[in-house]
């Protein structure tokens, strides 16, 4: 015994489709935010180069600097001591996350 669903009238590829293109939408929204937060006052500046390093492309929103992992997460020193991170990126992406599940919440409330 089996179930199929044939999709006759090409409804259930219309509703993949819709759906495809509002989660889409919705990623997007929220990694601009990240990116506009890290240009505005979420990344540290020593020169300011690592804040010039921070890029969108599409739904990807990261740091070009060698260096940004080493301040994000820490580093040891040469003198054997440690520099605590910063985790400047990870309070970015935790400030969006509630903003990020309420966007999905109101989309799936549409359908």
């Amino acid at each position: 015994m089996a179930f199929e669903i044939i999709d006759v009238d090409g409804l259930a590829k219309e509703l993949d489709r819709l759906s495809h293109l509002r989660f889409e939408a919705v990623v997007l929204k929220n990694m601009t935010q990240i990116y506009n937060r890290g240009k505005s006052g979420g990344t540290p500046v020593d020169t300011g180069e690592l804040r010039i390093s921070l890029t969108q492309t599409g739904d990807i929103v990261g740091y070009t600097k060698d260096y940004a992992p080493h301040v994000e997460y820490g580093h040891r020193t040469r003198g054997g001591g440690y520099v605590q991170g910063q985790h400047f990126l990870k309070k970015n992406v935790d400030t969006q996350r509630p903003i990020f599940e309420e966007d999905l919440r109101r989309e799936l409330r549409r359908f």
